[in-house]
């Protein structure tokens, strides 16, 4: 991929951390035009940019992670004479899940596409969890969508798959250092969860939390704690984002175990795709529950080593 020749399309937005832009090039093999959002950043923020290529790369094949091309960050100066470092990924022409929303009438989603989309990302983090890996800022505006086309009941009708991005705030399970008093948060203020705000606590319950919120925001179109100001002294005081009295119950539920104060009664992804939020006809005939297994094997070797 680093040795095509990229040719810039459009820019696609600004993030925290640098810009992403659409560029297209030509497959060798027969010409056909693709396209690859390319993330760019400035010298200030190389290092994150750097972290993420190494995360992503551990997560080459991995179908519900968004996939990065080449072999390495690559370095090239830009019109100012300044270095810029870039890394080419997949492109999502959904855009993201943010962006994705705001075609819905008051940005709610249907019902059976909140199921769905939440099994992809339950299935995202159970292989990023296999890994030790936490995400640390699951939220709609790192969620992409990428459209597909599906045939069923004879005729042709549109699919979404979704896929986990923006890595570069991901740390090893139980990484700490990062955090401090008057820095309490290793990701966004309104998806993170009690004990990683209170205490420096990453686990895989800090990205449930989040998952929680991301599942409420799709039920109502609104970010986690519209029905007040947001305060720390709230979130560490145990209470969580409002769930609506309307939702079904078993929607409630499901937000319930990833609103759990304690982070071992949230779960685990593993466990919260077979809850009965999800359909089970669905869950069952998973594509790649051999490799969810997979992940659940490597987890409980992890345990019993540990243990040992």
């Amino acid at each position: 991929m680093v040795a095509l020749d990229l040719e810039f399309e459009k820019f696609l937005g600004k993030g925290s951390f640098g810009s992403v832009s659409l560029f297209k090039y030509k497959r060798r093999r027969d010409g056909n035009t693709l396209y690859a959002a390319v993330k760019t950043s400035d010298d200030r923020h190389a290092e994150s940019l750097y972290k993420e290529f190494q995360v992503l790369s551990e997560f080459k094949g991995c179908s519900r992670i968004v996939q990065c091309y080449g072999n390495g960050v690559q370095e090239s100066f830009n019109h100012k004479g300044y270095v810029e470092y870039k890394i080419p990924m997949e492109y999502a022409a959904g855009g993201s899940l943010r962006s994705f929303m705001y075609r819905f009438k008051d940005e709610i989603l249907p019902e059976p596409m909140i199921k769905d989309f939440t099994r992809m990302l339950l299935e995202g983090l159970a292989t990023i969890h296999g890994r030790r890996y936490v995400h640390c800022d699951l939220k709609p505006e790192n969620i992409l969508v990428f459209p597909s086309r599906v045939y069923k009941n004879g005729a042709w009708r549109s699919s979404y798959e979704l896929k986990i991005s923006d890595f570069g705030l991901a740390k090893k399970e139980g990484e700490s250092k990062w955090w401090h008093p008057r820095r309490p948060f290793a990701g966004t203020p309104i998806y993170m969860s009690p004990e990683s705000i209170s205490h420096g606590e990453t686990g895989r319950g800090l990205d449930l939390w989040s998952l929680g919120c991301v599942v409420l925001e799709m039920y109502t179109g609104k970010q986690p704690w519209w029905h007040t100001n947001y305060d720390l002294k709230d979130l560490i005081k145990c209470y969580e984002p409002l769930i609506p009295s309307d939702l079904p119950y078993d929607a409630k539920l499901f937000l319930m175990t990833c609103f759990a104060f304690e982070p071992d009664e949230r779960k685990d992804a593993l466990t919260l795709l077979r809850h009965s939020f999800l359909p089970r006809d669905v869950s069952n005939k998973l594509p790649n529950d051999f490799s969810l297994e997979l992940e659940k094997l490597r987890q409980m070797l992890y345990e019993i080593k540990t243990m040992c």
